[in-house]
């Protein structure tokens, strides 16, 4: 526990939030495609998927790997558009917003979901479990202005990519949108 909680003193940091975006994600996608979708690297502190979404303004897929909150054993996931506690909005939570049918790589499984932001009461009993969940999202959230997004993925279908198109979780990812 106490690497855990180690972690998450690091992470609280301004520097991390500085440093991570751009090491992280990098590091994430090439294990992830190099283990054929079955390892990613920061899912071994908390659990994580592979969100291929659709990009708002250029139509391209984008592969993001992310933290999740699993719920209902697998059934749905939240993802946090925490950003590190940085300025701004995170990318892929633009692309959800503007096209909500994606896909997430799950444990090496590709599972097509659909997003939906989630706002009120289920926000907020939502944001109560993510901040139990790793307590860091309290100190992103004070970092900044804007109200970090939270949304709800659920299952949609047979394995496929944001246009419904079969995908390999080895294919190459796109430049993150």
């Amino acid at each position: 526990m106490t690497g855990v909680r180690l972690v998450q003193k690091i992470s609280s940091a301004p520097a991390f939030a500085r440093v991570a975006p751009h090491v992280v994600p990098a590091l994430d996608r090439a294990v992830h495609r190099l283990t054929r979708g079955r390892v990613l690297l920061s899912a071994r502190l908390l659990p994580g998927v592979v969100l291929t979404s659709t990009g708002a303004r250029s139509g391209q897929p984008r592969r993001t790997p992310l933290a999740c909150l699993p719920e209902d054993g697998g059934r749905s996931w939240i993802l946090i558009g925490s950003n590190f506690g940085r300025p701004g909005h995170p990318a892929w939570t633009a692309n959800l917003l503007a096209h909500p049918d994606a896909g997430i790589s799950w444990k090496g499984t590709d599972i097509a979901v659909t997003a939906r932001l989630l706002e009120g009461e289920e926000r907020a009993a939502v944001w109560k479990a993510a901040l139990a969940f790793w307590p860091p999202y309290a100190t992103y959230q004070a970092r900044v202005e804007r109200e970090i997004r939270l949304f709800r993925l659920t299952r949609r279908g047979p394995a496929a990519g944001p246009a419904g198109t079969p995908r390999s979780p080895a294919s190459p990812p796109p430049t993150s949108g």
